[in-house]
């Protein structure tokens, strides 16, 4: 299966960069072909809301930024796994950037699998970004396969390498 991560943390050694690398490595010894990105360091900017796309565009985005880089490996992928750090109650703006940009395709063309990693210092904050990764997966129609969370006690344990290595199974 292909899978694509959006790492989203801007910290390159940081706790949510960790948990991709190892849900990277789990799937690759699954035999998964995985390709991560890096997002927080692409420029990519906000959906400019101007319908560019659903008019003249034909399904492209006018915006010519580093997001051009993601919509290839976006269609290709079969599975998508975000992995984002929590900040304050939502999924981190680094992430939000290219999820929005996917208006203009609507849904990714095969993802049909999608899981979520996240991590944050602070426990009882991730209401509002696992409500939106539900919402998410239901309008795209595609398997919640699970959500992985890692507060400051949990982070780069071999607990929760566990649990990210049980969540590679469910793909």
């Amino acid at each position: 299966m292909k899978i694509l991560i959006l790492q989203a943390s801007p910290r390159k050694t940081g706790n949510t960069a960790w948990m991709a690398e190892e849900f990277r490595k789990a799937a690759e010894a699954a035999g998964h072909d995985v390709t991560v990105v890096d997002v927080s360091h692409k420029k990519i900017a906000g959906c400019l809301a101007c319908e560019y796309c659903h008019t003249k565009g034909n399904g492209q985005c006018i915006q010519k930024d580093d997001m051009q880089e993601l919509y290839p490996l976006m269609a290709d992928a079969e599975a998508l796994v975000l992995a984002a750090p929590i900040y304050y109650f939502a999924l981190c703006a680094q992430i939000q950037a290219p999820i929005q940009r996917m208006y203009c395709v609507n849904a990714p063309a095969k993802v049909k699998k999608m899981a979520l990693l996240m991590s944050s210092y602070s426990p009882g904050v991730y209401t509002g970004a696992t409500a939106e990764f539900k919402d998410i997966c239901n309008y795209w129609k595609v398997q919640d396969c699970g959500i992985v969370t890692a507060q400051l006690n949990e982070q780069k344990t071999d607990q929760t390498r566990q649990k990210i290595v049980d969540l590679v199974s469910r793909l």
